[in-house]
């Protein structure tokens, strides 16, 4: 894996990232040598159009990524992979005709869009045809020897056989006896030197996975393995990097303190953050507008009480303010006072209501607490303050979360489905302490971007 921006990018994304890039640039060059052509004109030199070019390749690299053509599921599946490249470009075009009318200067003639269009889609499928399930292989998985034949090595043979999965096991090595449940592990009074049989392995990483480390850390073992050039990583900081979430049952807080993360001097990706949340919630806010009026009519006509609702939530350090947003629900949803979770196919859940809620309508209003400063564009989901009282009791490390701005979309929505349950709320408290751990403005805009998708294919909105 490469990171950017403490942000983990596998290799076989990349390159296949870089190659799609490539390919687009190749694509927009075809599409106006097959106009000239056609019209009877010379092509020109490619130099002349360079402007053009990387705003057509950029543009629609941009939709792949939103689109989630990258995931595990694409690189496993050509037919999940060739239906979310029709999406993507087509989006990709409707959105570059809005470019080009904002800045024509950058426009290629509508018909050459179109023959770039198909060509884009020809060599995109091409070259995963080509590599077919080369990309999400073997090939590319990282060799990795677990220290530890316990449940936590259970846990990482579990998640190498999942589809999509960075790395695969190819040794485990039993430190003691106890709590073994990995039948091929060697037991480490077998391996005369440690670092010589990873090595033998052609590993590229150690992961460290004992039950218990007080007092058992083999640390000569490390030192060697360490100074033969195989990276030496501790499960938590090995899990946190294949999964994109702070994972509870690992993780103590020792290792919450010395990891990297947590960085409150952010003054530049502070100022970033706002200045953009500032900027994009009034432009939202001007071309929502009709559609947050026309809404609330259908809303009024549709059931009685207002078109809008307040309803306190936790935010920044704990603190408390109201959120704004359409109301979706019946006007008596709810007891006075009594909160209570929202539940799949939930009655309360207006007609209206249950379109808004797919579609995100619902939320635009929360513009205006981004406005104010009270919420960001991205961050955790904001919680009312009965549930963060629970859920505060339950959960370790819960409040940490509160150290970012709440936001309206966020790590969890896009990673995880909708929950409403404690234990929903564990696996997105995951999420959101990988995102308060690792934030940066690319890891905003990578959210941004694929919040796109969550809207566009919803799973598991209520």
């Amino acid at each position: 894996m490469i990171r950017l921006f403490k942000h983990y990018v596998p290799n076989a994304v990349l390159l296949l990232g870089l190659m799609d890039l490539v390919l687009l640039l190749v694509a927009g060059e075809i599409g106006w040598i097959v106009r000239a052509h056609q019209i009877g004109i010379l092509a020109g030199s490619m130099t002349e159009r360079v402007p053009q070019l990387i705003a057509f390749a950029a543009f629609l690299e941009l939709s792949i990524i939103a689109i989630g053509v990258y995931g595990a599921e694409a690189l496993q599946s050509i037919r999940y992979a060739t239906a979310r490249l029709l999406v993507a470009v087509s989006l990709g075009v409707i959105g570059l005709s809005a470019v080009y009318f904002v800045l024509p200067q950058l426009s290629f003639w509508r018909s050459n869009l179109l023959f770039a269009m198909a060509a884009a889609l020809v060599l995109l499928l091409l070259v995963r045809l080509l590599l077919g399930k080369t990309l999400g292989g073997q090939v590319f998985k990282r060799r990795v020897v677990v220290l530890g034949a316990g449940p936590r090595a259970g846990r990482l043979k579990a998640l190498s056989k999942l589809p999509g999965a960075g790395f695969a096991v190819v040794g485990y090595v039993a430190m003691d006896e106890a709590n073994r449940i990995i039948p091929e592990a060697i037991a480490r009074d077998a391996i005369y030197n440690l670092a010589d049989h990873v090595v033998l392995l052609n590993a590229s990483e150690v992961v460290l996975a004992l039950e218990e480390r007080r007092n058992a850390l083999p640390l000569k073992d490390l030192l060697r393995v360490k100074t033969t050039g195989v990276h030496v990583n501790e499960i938590s900081t090995f899990l946190e990097r294949e999964t994109g979430r702070v994972d509870l049952d690992s993780v103590n807080p020792s290792w919450l303190i010395f990891s990297d993360g947590f960085s409150s001097g952010r003054m530049v990706s502070s100022a970033f953050k706002r200045f953009f949340d500032i900027s994009a919630s009034l432009l939202l806010l001007l071309l929502a507008l009709p559609l947050i009026l026309l809404t609330a009519i259908l809303i009024k006509l549709e059931s009685k009480g207002p078109a809008f609702y307040r309803q306190p939530r936790v935010g920044l350090y704990g603190q408390s303010y109201d959120v704004v947003k359409l109301r979706s629900m019946r006007q008596d949803a709810e007891l006075p006072g009594v909160a209570v979770w929202a539940e799949k196919d939930d009655p309360r859940v207006t007609r209206i209501g249950r379109i808004i809620r797919k579609l995100r309508i619902d939320e635009l209003p929360q513009c205006w607490s981004v406005l104010k400063g009270e919420m960001s564009f991205v961050g955790p989901r904001p919680e009312r303050p009965q549930f963060v009282d629970d859920l505060e009791q339950r959960l370790p490390y819960y409040a940490e979360r509160h150290m970012v701005k709440p936001g309206i979309t966020g790590w969890a929505q896009i990673n995880y489905p909708y929950g409403a349950s404690i234990d929903d709320a564990r696996q997105k408290l995951e999420f959101d302490l990988f995102y308060a751990k690792n934030y940066s403005p690319f890891l905003d805009i990578l959210i941004l971007l694929q919040t796109i998708r969550v809207v566009l294919f919803p799973e598991g909105a209520r």
